[in-house]
Formats: C-alpha cells, sequence, structure tokens
C-alpha cells in the first residue's frame, strides 16, 4: 500500500510541475508514516515541508497542489487532508485492504518474501564459545539471535551458511588441561592446590572422574605436560560434543564447525601475516610485529607476534577473516557478546586491510541476559563456576520459549529472562499469547468442518466485501504490513522485529475473536470471517519458523 501511495505522490507532483503549479521539479525523497492516531489518517507524508525550499513555496501550498492533482483509478483513497504545516494525510477505504488476504493465500509460505539478497553469499558466524565449559544463558541469546538472522537473510534471497568457530587453540585449552589433571591428582588422593585461574565448575571433576575411571594410575605414569596437553584435547572434545547438544535442544544446528588449530596447521596464520606484509601493513617494533590498525580507523597499532615469537589471538582471527573470504563470501556477518565491543574496531580494519568494503562485515553484539525466577535475580557465579547453563533453562522452560523471550528485545538491550513467566501458560508468555493464536484458529477451522460443512465446502469464493468491522479492517492491515516488517528486519539484522510485530498481531486477533464471532449463522460472513482468520493463522506460522518456534494445532 505505501508503494502505491508513493507512486500516487510522486505522479501528482510531476503533473503540478507539468502544469506549472510546481516550480521545480527536484523532488525530495517520498516518506510515508503510519501516523499514531486513527485521526490523522492511515499513512501521512511530510513531503511538502521536505521540498519547500527547492520549490520556494509555502510547505501547506505544496501540500495543497499535491492533493489536488493526484489520481486515484483503482479508487484506494477515502479522502485526504492537509494537517499542520503541510503534512499531507491519507485515509485508504477500508475495502482496498482486502486484497491483502487473497495475497496471503495465494503466496502462503513465500508471503512477505522480498529478494533483497539477489543470491549473494554470507556467512553466519555465531556462538563459537570456547570449549572450556557448557554454554550460559548468555550463549543461548547470541545462539538464537545468529540463527534467527540467518533464516531471514535466506528467507529474503541470501545464500546463508551457519557457521560455530571453535576457539581450540590457545591458553585457555592449556589452562583446560591443567585444571582436568589438577582434578585427577585430587580424586586420586594427591594434596595439590587448585589456582584461582583454573576452571572451577563441578563440569571439571565430572571430566576428572571419567579420566580416572579410563586411564587410573597411567596417567600419572606420563609427564605431567604431556598428560596436560592430552587431557586439553579430551575434555575440549567432551566438552563441545555437549555444547553441539545443547544447541540442537534449542533448535540450532550449523553447516560448519571451524577449529581454530586448523588454521596453524595449515600454515594460513603465517600465511595471513606475509599477506599484510606485502602490502606493507605489518611492521616490526621492539622485537614484535605489529599491524598497522591506526590506518583503517583503529585507535592503536596491534601486535600480531609477540617478542618470543608467539602469534596473538588477533592474528588468527585476522586469517581466519581472511579465509572466509577465500572461501567466496559476500558478506560476513560475526555476533558476538557485548563483552567484545572493544574487539571490533581493530578486526573492523583488518578487514579493510583486506580489501573489503564496509558492507561486507558486520558485527553483532548482544547484550547480557539476567535471569530471574518470579522477578528476583537468579544467583550466579562465574568465578567459582556456580550458573545456571543453557541446558538448565531449555530443559525447564523449553525451545519454543527459550527462543521467543531471548528475541523480545533488541540484541543491544539487556533483557531479562524470568522463568517462571516463561512456563506460564498465560498471556504474560509472550510466546503462549502468539501461538494461542495458531491453534485457536486451527480449533475455528476444526468447528467449522465439524459443524459448518457448508462454510468450508460451499464452491463459491468468499465474499471479503462482507468484511467491514472496524477489528476486521485493522487485522488485515496489519497483516499487509508483514512484508516490510520482514524486509526491515532482514537488511538491519534485526530479528526482534519479527517477535514484536507476531505480539501485536496476537493482540489484534485477541481483540477481534473477543467481539466477533468467526462461525456464524450467516454461512457467507462466516466464510470471509474463516478466510480472514485463516490468513492471520498462516502470517503467524510465517513469522514463528523465522523465529525457530513451532506452531502448535492444540494447546
Amino acid at each position: 500500500m505505501k508503494q502505491r501511495v508513493k507512486q500516487m505522490v510522486l505522479n501528482a507532483a510531476r503533473t503540478a510541475h507539468a502544469a506549472g503549479v510546481l516550480a521545480s521539479d527536484d523532488f525530495p525523497d517520498i516518506i510515508l508514516e503510519e501516523p499514531k492516531t486513527g485521526a490523522h489518517g492511515d499513512l501521512a507524508t511530510n513531503f511538502a515541508m521536505a521540498g519547500a525550499a527547492a520549490q520556494k513555496m509555502a510547505p501547506r501550498k505544496i501540500a495543497e497542489a499535491v492533493a489536488e492533482h493526484i489520481t486515484d483509478p483503482d479508487g484506494l483513497i477515502e479522502k485526504t487532508e492537509i494537517a499542520g504545516p503541510g503534512f499531507i494525510n491519507f485515509f485508504i477505504r477500508p475495502s482496498a485492504w482486502l486484497p491483502v488476504i487473497h495475497e496471503i493465500h495465494q503466496q502462503d509460505r513465500a508471503y512477505g518474501a522480498e529478494n533483497l539478497g539477489d543470491g549473494q553469499k554470507v556467512q553466519v558466524e555465531f556462538v563459537s564459545a570456547n570449549p572450556t565449559g557448557p554454554l550460559h544463558i548468555g550463549h543461548g541469546r547470541g545462539a538464537v539471535v545468529g540463527d534467527s538472522i540467518a533464516a531471514l537473510l535466506d528467507f529474503c534471497g541470501y545464500r546463508v551458511e551457519r557457521e560455530y568457530y571453535i576457539n581450540d587453540a590457545g591458553r585457555q585449552i592449556l589452562t583446560l588441561g591443567r585444571s582436568v589433571y589438577l582434578r585427577c591428582c585430587q580424586l586420586a588422593g594427591q594434596n595439590v592446590e587448585f589456582p584461582e585461574d583454573a576452571y572451577q565448575g563441578d563440569y571439571i571433576k565430572d571430566i576428572a572422574r571419567s579420566v580416572i575411571a579410563e586411564k587410573g594410575q597411567s596417567l600419572f605414569d606420563m609427564p605431567r605436560n604431556k598428560a596436560e596437553k592430552e587431557l586439553a584435547g579430551q575434555a575440549a572434545e567432551q566438552i563441545l560434543a555437549g555444547i553441539r547438544q545443547d544447541l540442537e535442544n534449542l533448535g540450532v544446528c550449523f553447516d560448519r564447525w571451524y577449529s581454530e588449530q586448523s588454521l596453524y596447521d595449515a600454515g594460513k596464520v603465517e600465511a595471513a601475516i606475509a599477506f599484510l606484509r606485502q602490502k606493507d601493513l605489518i611492521y616490526e617494533r621492539e622485537g614484535a610485529l605489529w599491524f598497522c590498525a591506526t590506518a583503517f580507523g583503529d585507535e592503536k597499532d596491534r601486535v600480531v607476534v609477540r617478542q618470543n615469537g608467539q602469534t596473538t589471538y588477533f592474528a588468527s582471527d585476522i586469517a581466519y577473516h581472511l579465509e572466509k573470504y577465500q572461501r567466496g563470501y559476500d558478506r560476513v556477518v560475526d555476533v558476538w557478546g557485548a563483552d567484545h565491543h572493544g574487539y571490533v574496531p581493530r578486526l573492523t580494519a583488518a578487514i579493510s586491510a583486506m580489501g573489503r568494503q564496509s558492507n561486507q562485515f558486520t558485527v553483532i553484539l548482544t547484550q547480557l541476559v539476567n535471569l530471574l525466577r518470579k522477578g528476583r535475580p537468579v544467583s550466579m557465579s562465574t568465578r567459582a563456576g556456580q550458573f545456571v547453563t543453557l541446558s538448565d533453562v531449555v530443559s525447564e522452560v523449553g525451545r519454543d520459549a527459550a527462543r521467543f523471550i531471548f528475541l523480545t528485545r533488541h540484541h543491544e538491550s539487556p533483557l531479562d529472562f524470568d522463568l517462571e513467566v516463561a512456563k506460564a501458560k498465560t498471556n504474560d508468555n509472550p510466546v503462549y499469547y502468539v501461538q494461542y493464536v495458531h491453534a485457536r484458529i486451527s480449533s475455528i477451522c476444526k468447528k467449522a468442518a465439524d459443524e459448518n460443512p457448508d462454510v468450508q465446502k460451499s464452491p463459491e469464493p468468499a465474499d471479503l466485501q462482507r468484511l467491514s468491522e472496524a477489528e476486521e479492517i485493522a487485522l488485515i492491515k496489519k497483516m499487509g504490513k508483514y512484508p516490510e516488517v520482514l524486509s526491515g528486519a532482514a537488511a538491519l539484522m534485526e530479528p526482534h522485529r519479527i517477535a514484536y510485530y507476531l505480539m501485536d498481531l496476537a493482540a489484534l486477533f485477541h481483540a477481534y475473536y473477543n467481539k466477533h464471532r468467526v462461525l456464524t449463522d450467516d454461512t457467507q460472513l462466516s466464510k470471509a470471517r474463516l478466510h480472514l482468520v485463516v490468513a492471520v493463522q498462516k502470517v503467524i506460522r510465517n513469522g514463528l519458523k523465522l523465529l525457530g518456534v513451532s506452531t502448535p494445532e492444540i494447546m
């Protein structure tokens, strides 16, 4: 509807200019907004104010000229009004919204899709938690945000691949091996101190118990450094298996699990440093190698090889992202926790040094999740290794509730996640509120089939002109906005927009259902209303699918 009204405004302005009413054909972009109150119409534009300088006219005069020259061959507009300094308000004829229902039924599962990507190849890398402990609820939010972004981009014409980067090299893996070894020593009765910088969680003790059961005394017969190295690999593999299972339980699957260690094994870290050296972007100072990050907007240059010859994490990140583009991705999206915000400028600088454009690399930062129970914080201590795992949360509230609630706030805003709300079978639970619409409409369809067969079996198409109630038009208008919401969510990579939209649509349906019967004694009216609510069901289904949430028939 917006595009059609935009074209009408543009055509009217051109006609007014040709008639000599408007002096200039230098027209501003036409922006249509939805007024906050229905008294101001369905759509409004500030076109007249934006074009006043070019036209050298008062905005109200411009608005009057445009309004007078509008042609409406399809009869979309009921009336126009000039308001305030020169806003043009459009009141759309209620019947003009009815084709939306036909469009939804015709396009079905494809409704709302736009080919924004045109086949561009995009990689979305997310979660990528170190395999040194189980996932926590913050990882879960990043997982759902990343997975939903990937689904949105895929639906909007991109070729998307999901990737998990396994940080299986470096100090944290060595610390993991040392932590397990020391717990093994304690289980074997040795009096050893367990340092604070080791991994504290009970999962380390569980791994140590399995190691003792398998290896026994032979573990202590080998040199300690060798034992710790073996335990590091064994523990990381065991923890990673748990991470995979936790993510699958959340409905998140990856196309590729990429090992950081493989970059070193294949010589790709050294190759990346050599690549930047050839471009004179690596220099030596005080025995270390530095990347010229300031040349690309970072606040300071960054070390890639330390004085002792060891490469930094940044060096492997450069190699990893260089390798991503070498694999043929047109665009790379990384989803990180908010605590990595300081890392964005340096990696962006490295991407620029590779010759890539700013629109080829995007970092999504997800803020913290505050876990609550009945409004009270759930106490957690990461240092002591005492925290509620993602697995605990999903087991308690279920996949659907976890995924949907993670998307009820913008990813840049902190999120309160109340376990009791997530489990509630009430309208306070946002996923229940939305899913119940789908189930309610399934129940209506079943009742129609059982008790009103004429409604579904009648050969005539539904007479949608019978849909004239204000609540019916509000539902149709809202469904007509779905493609715009979808394209905006994909372009901005903000899947929470879909969750917001679905909650709004659910609210409109509940209001309609509480006021009007769908199945009435009037067969044609019932048929039209059934056609309407099934369209609502399809939009709910499509939106929930993009968020990875199920659509139950019975609740």
